[in-house]
């Protein structure tokens, strides 16, 4: 299918502007896995993509990404989502959201996200208990029509604006589905091998 001008196929908005109350408020993103940041393997998970946001405080990254941050700050995930898609040059027809804390989701997660959104409005990975994860793909045209009023916006959890939305869940492969919330989160993530 041909894009129309001044459209992209995908973008990306990464999540990394939390306040990581588990973590005693330490930054996510600058937390180190084989070498590199969390938020490095973000931006390397999203390779596919013609354009990222971070929705975040801006740091020096090895791939161009423009960086915003949500008004009021803190505003949680869907502030921070329609933030990002907000900050996006072009518009894309596929949207991605990765939170910054999934390091092991990989730019092979995002091709099976988006061979399952074929014919549903978005799709979301689950974790290994089946629990809904922010990492996943939407159709552009269906979360914009299902956007609140930007009140509404802030503190708002993604799975309430995503209930209205046809979204398929996708199970994870190994351990793609897992996030870092905790210390001990950390601990078993440095233990990876």
């Amino acid at each position: 299918m041909e894009l129309e001008p001044g459209t992209i196929g995908f973008a990306v908005v990464v999540l990394a502007g939390g306040r990581a109350v588990r973590l005693d408020g330490a930054d996510k993103a600058s937390v180190e896995h084989h070498g590199r940041s969390l938020l490095e393997h973000a931006i390397e998970a999203c390779v596919d993509a013609q354009e990222v946001v971070v929705v975040g405080d801006p740091v020096p990254t090895t791939r161009p990404v423009t960086f915003c941050r949500e008004s009021p700050r803190y505003g949680g995930p869907v502030a921070a989502l329609l933030t990002g898609r907000d900050a996006l040059v072009r518009a894309p027809r596929s949207l991605g959201v990765l939170a910054v804390d999934m390091p092991r989701v990989t730019p092979w997660t995002f091709r099976r996200l988006h061979e399952a959104l074929d014919g549903h409005d978005g799709a979301f990975l689950t974790d290994g208990t089946g629990r809904r994860q922010l990492a996943g793909v939407l159709d552009v045209a269906r979360l914009d029509a299902a956007r609140p009023d930007h009140e509404s916006q802030h503190g708002m959890a993604i799975r309430r604006l995503l209930a209205g939305l046809d979204i398929v869940d996708v199970a994870p492969v190994g351990d793609e589905g897992r996030d870092v919330d905790t210390w001990a989160d950390v601990r078993d993530l440095a233990d990876d091998r």
